[in-house]
């Protein structure tokens, strides 16, 4: 008994629908012949040829003459039909529909696309950062009907299955015994194609070429590798967050490539993508491309180089210095720039938590918050800054007139509207001078001077750019708040409360005075290169704005050097050898929940620091949440930021030797402020 036939098209095969076709064709043949023989038409003909012949019917000649019609008349209406449809299908070229001609390439030719490379991201003296790579992953065809031109035998023999597993053992470490099992096996159970596990997987192409070379040698076939899409990103740990990351669009086809997920991966993701090619094979009984048959019909367009304003042996150097706090007193979170003051470029930058962007540890969904950081702390975190935020109101004062170093208070506390707001030391009440306030970091001192300036001191916090994104093309970056509905919020946003900044806000205003009264956007891309039409596209320094003279500038950068060398200073452990330092240290309460935490060492406590103070070169900023010390460690916050901004602008300085130039000034300077 036959098998009934699949009629559901989308079930069949283009050869079962053209044998579907011609059987229709015969029955519907036969249908039309038995009609036709039954018309009057057919009974006069059959009558003439009858008379003709001076024959009289009968029941034999009435049988034979209907056979001889029946089947004449048949193979006669028959051709006409099947010849009929063979001329306009090759007319046409269509089968009900379906193009004989597509049918065809899709039986034997394929295609598929040529993947663009992505671009690589470099550091500002061509260090590759983040760039692509391929990796693949071996597999051995055992179907005996894979066979190329001239029947050429394409699939491993058992004959050569010892011979592979020494050179999977020699290239790959894979044992002997667990190659030839995994072959054997696969063999008496008849696969057509078997792999190998992880051990088969991440092969350099370096690794890849070698086993072919070895294959080759000893006439193997039937061992191919298939290629994945990879990024390396081969400093581990490094400014991991500002690079970001690249991934698999789809985590179960990498043929879709890679995108980036975070940093400039992310941010400059179209640029760094390519166009993809295309190219053109014949295909083997197996789908497969038959060797020697591949042509390319696109090239692909690679994705465009970035580089970015990063110098990778600063970097690397704070990497370290951050690892070594970061394991020592476990702070909730740290954060680290170091920017060129007189164009905005980030010369290196990290954050603790952090991660490898290569391994990805550290982004794993873990109970560990701190293993699970995703959040780019340089422009996604808005924090309350606290005493850095100083220096802008002492050059607001200065800028508009209200500021008189000379001048002297009463510091320890003040009341604002009912509202006690208390010095650091209010224990200790004394009589300071202005200048002296800021390098005491008195908070009763900044308080005057907000009272003195009025509705002016608002003015001044929109031109240094608070509560403006910096357009930093980051993802997730954030604009910050400022509370300043009531005296007691105005007064605060002086001494850094009731304002909430971020990362790169303070930066973008640390230029302001670093740069002489120029503010600048922070840079972190210096150009982009098409690989292709080799143009290069350089990314200049942006001017946001000028809130204050350069005059200004350097009456703040003095003052704040008091901050170093004074003994009411707080920032003495910032003195760097053979430069004058200009520095200011910030002790934040955190808050959270709608109040100010109250818990000892509940604090963000930070710096930021200039060099040299005649003309910054450098700006270092430092920030530091809820570190732990022992109470029996004589460590302070201050010693901690000190043992990362402090080296860190030495070795700055040490590289730029255009900043010799102010040793010879700053004795001079020296004597001026001693008399």
């Amino acid at each position: 008994m036959k098998n009934k036939k699949n009629n559901n098209p989308q079930n069949m095969s283009f050869l079962d629908m053209v044998d579907q076709k011609v059987e229709s064709l015969w029955d519907k043949g036969k249908e039309i012949l038995s009609r036709f023989i039954r018309k009057p038409i057919f009974r006069r003909l059959r009558r003439w040829y009858l008379v003709s012949k001076r024959q009289m019917p009968n029941a034999n000649n009435n049988r034979k003459l209907s056979a001889i019609f029946i089947l004449g008349g048949s193979i006669v209406l028959l051709s006409t039909l099947i010849c009929g449809r063979l001329l306009y299908v090759e007319g046409r070229q269509m089968v009900d529909g379906v193009s004989l001609d597509k049918k065809t390439k899709e039986l034997y030719q394929g295609s598929r696309e040529v993947e663009a490379k992505r671009g690589t991201i470099y550091d500002r003296n061509g260090v590759a950062i983040a760039k692509d790579a391929t990796s693949y992953s071996v597999y051995a065809v055992l179907d005996k009907d894979y066979v190329g031109i001239e029947n050429e035998k394409l699939y491993l023999q058992s004959k050569n299955i010892s011979k592979v597993a020494e050179i999977f053992h020699k290239y790959l470490k894979m044992k002997v015994s667990f190659v030839e099992k995994q072959l054997e096996q696969a063999e008496d159970k008849h696969l057509k194609q078997v792999e190998f596990g992880t051990q088969g997987k991440g092969i350099s192409i370096e690794t890849r070429n070698k086993i072919e070379e070895a294959l080759k040698k000893e006439h193997i076939k039937g061992i191919y590798f298939e290629k994945h899409p990879d990024r390396i990103y081969p400093n581990g740990v490094f400014a991991s967050h500002l690079i970001g990351y690249a991934d698999l669009v789809n985590q179960d086809d990498d043929s879709k490539g890679l995108h980036g997920v975070m940093g400039i991966e992310a941010a400059f993701n179209d640029q760094l993508d390519g166009t993809n090619g295309e190219e053109y094979f014949q295909k083997d009984v197996n789908g497969n491309p038959i060797p020697g048959t591949i042509v390319e019909t696109k090239k692909a367009s690679d994705g465009k180089d970035i580089y970015t304003t990063l110098d990778a042996n600063l970097q690397t150097y704070l990497e370290s210095l951050m690892t070594k706090v970061d394991k020592t007193y476990y702070p909730e979170s740290m954060t680290a720039v170091l920017m060129k003051a007189n164009t905005g470029e980030i010369l290196a930058a990290a954050q603790r938590p952090s991660f490898n962007p290569e391994t990805k540890a550290g982004l794993q969904n873990t109970k560990d918050s701190r293993e699970a950081q995703w959040r780019n702390l340089l422009v996604q975190d808005a924090y309350e800054p606290g005493s850095v935020m100083k220096i802008f109101t002492v050059a607001a004062a200065i800028q508009c007139g209200k500021f008189n170093p000379n001048a002297t208070y009463q510091a320890g506390s003040i009341n604002v509207d009912g509202t006690t707001i208390r010095d650091w030391d209010y224990d200790k009440p004394k009589v300071l001078t202005y200048a002296q306030a800021l390098a005491h970091s008195s908070n009763v001192g900044m308080v005057k001077l907000q009272q003195a300036m009025g509705p002016e001191w608002e003015e001044y916090l929109q031109k240094f750019g608070f509560t403006k994104k910096t357009n930093s093309a980051l993802p997730g970056e954030v604009s910050g708040s400022m509370q300043t509905g009531t005296s007691v919020d105005q007064a605060m946003t002086a001494y850094g409360q009731a304002i909430a900044v971020t990362n790169f806000q303070m930066l973008r205003a640390y230029t302001a005075i670093a740069n002489l009264g120029t503010m600048l956007k922070p840079q972190y891309i210096s150009k982009i290169v098409d690989p292709t039409t080799k143009k290069v596209t350089e990314i200049e320094p942006k001017v946001e704005g000028h809130p204050i003279t350069a005059k200004t500038a350097h009456e703040v950068l003095s003052i704040m050097q008091q901050t170093v060398d004074t003994p009411l200073g707080t920032g003495k452990d910032y003195s760097l050898p053979n430069y004058n330092s200009s520095v200011k240290t910030g002790t934040a309460q955190i808050f959270e929940n709608g109040s100010y935490s109250l818990v000892d060492g509940d604090y963000i406590y930070s710096v930021v620091q200039m060099a040299p103070t005649e003309h910054p070169e450098y700006v270092m900023y430092v920030t530091l949440k809820r570190p732990h010390i022992p109470d029996s460690d004589p460590m302070t916050p201050t010693k901690l930021i000190s043992s990362i901004s402090t080296p860190m602008m030495e070795r700055a300085l040490a590289l730029n030797t255009s900043a010799s130039r102010y040793e010879v000034d700053r004795k001079s300077t020296d004597k001026k402020t001693n008399e």
